[in-house]
């Protein structure tokens, strides 16, 4: 973290976020790409097992046996194979869902940082806040579901009739 934090602010920030087109920033015309299925899959194969390196360093230090490991990883990948549709479709219909991944991304990164300066944060208090937070969120999309009926208008009303 603090690695990539020291480096050159184009590394840290893509181009487009640091310039973008519309403020001065270096325009490209790109032309059109053409994606195969296989490609795609094979992409998010390699996605899925880049991400899933973070499993497999939890399950060094959790398991001994390398053939647990190893099935671990290939199940893990699986139910993410399975499951990235309709996780994407829901955070697609839920923006604020998004926000709350991104944050409970900040809150793993913060806890991370102090657990890397001896600092111990019970794990029990994280867990509990973003528990609780997404049981908030739930609510409130269940809330708004219920909110969104179609409005209905009343007959025009013409004076004199």
């Amino acid at each position: 973290m603090i690695v990539r934090l020291s480096a050159e602010p184009g590394r840290v920030f893509p181009e487009e976020e640091l310039h973008p087109p519309d403020q001065g920033g270096h325009e490209q015309k790109s032309s059109a790409v053409k994606a195969t299925f296989a490609s795609v899959l094979l992409q998010i194969m390699v996605i899925d097992l880049v991400f899933s390196l973070d499993s497999i360093i939890t399950a060094v230090g959790i398991v001994d046996d390398v053939r647990v490991m190893i099935a671990a990883v290939i199940v893990s990948v699986l139910l993410m194979m399975l499951f990235a549709g309709p996780i994407g479709r829901f955070v697609s219909n839920h923006p604020t869902i998004k926000m709350l991944a991104l944050s409970f991304l900040v809150v793993v990164g913060v806890v991370l940082v102090a657990e890397g300066f001896d600092h111990h944060v019970p794990k029990g208090y994280v867990c509990f806040a973003m528990a609780f937070s997404v049981a908030v969120e739930m609510l409130n999309i269940r809330m708004r579901k219920k909110s969104a009926k179609p409005v209905e208008l009343r007959p025009p009303h013409i004076p004199g009739d």
